[in-house]
C-alpha cells in the first residue's frame, strides 16, 4: 500500500473515531483541552506506526491503549494545579443543575482513583467495552480487569456521596 493510501485511511479513521476518542480522553483527563492534547498525542503515535497497526486490524485498540498509557504517564509527571476546596465550600445546592453537579462529583471521584483502575472503569462503563476488550486494550488479563473494576467500584461507592443522597445510587447505571 502506498504512503498516500495509508494517509488517506488514517484520515478516514480519525474522522470516524474522533468523537469517541475525545470522549475517552476527556474521561481520562477531566479537561477538554487536555483531552484534545491526549487524543492528538495518541493519534500521532498511531500515525507513525499506521501500516503495522492496520495490518494487525485493531487501530481502535492501539489508539485507546496509547491514550491510556499516555494519560498515566502525564499523570505521573504532572502534579495537579488545582487546589481543592474546603468541604464546607463544596456543598452543592439543590437546583435545576443537580444532575450535572452529581455527574461532576462522580467524575472527580473517578479521577482520584489510581490511573490503571480509572482506565478500567472508563473503558468498561463509559466506553461500554467488554471485559475481554478492556483487557486487550490494557494488555492485561480478564481477571485483572474484573478485580480492578470491582475494587474501583467499591472505592467509588465508599467515596462518592451524591448531593441528593435520598436514594441509593447504582454506580453502574450512573457510569453508563
Amino acid at each position: 500500500m502506498s504512503r498516500h493510501e495509508d494517509d488517506e485511511q488514517f484520515r478516514l479513521f480519525v474522522q470516524r473515531q474522533w468523537g469517541s476518542l475525545l470522549r475517552t480522553a476527556y474521561l481520562l483527563t477531566g479537561d477538554r483541552g487536555s483531552a484534545e492534547d491526549l487524543a492528538q498525542s495518541a493519534l500521532e503515535k498511531t500515525h507513525r506506526r499506521w501500516g503495522r497497526v492496520l495490518r494487525r486490524d485493531a487501530p481502535e485498540v492501539y489508539v485507546r491503549r496509547a491514550m491510556v498509557n499516555t494519560a498515566i504517564s502525564w499523570r505521573r509527571r504532572r502534579r495537579p494545579l488545582e487546589v481543592p476546596l474546603l468541604t464546607s465550600d463544596s456543598q452543592p445546592t439543590r437546583d435545576a443543575y443537580a444532575q450535572v453537579e452529581e455527574r461532576q462529583l462522580l467524575l472527580a471521584a473517578l479521577r482520584r482513583l489510581p490511573p490503571r483502575t480509572q482506565a478500567v472503569l472508563v473503558l468498561r462503563y463509559f466506553e461500554d467495552l467488554s471485559e475481554a476488550d478492556t483487557a486487550k486494550v490494557l494488555g492485561c488479563s480478564v481477571g485483572s480487569v474484573k478485580s480492578q473494576a470491582s475494587r474501583g467500584l467499591a472505592r467509588l461507592r465508599s467515596e462518592f456521596v451524591p448531593p441528593a443522597a435520598q436514594s441509593p445510587v447504582r454506580l453502574e447505571e450512573e457510569l453508563a
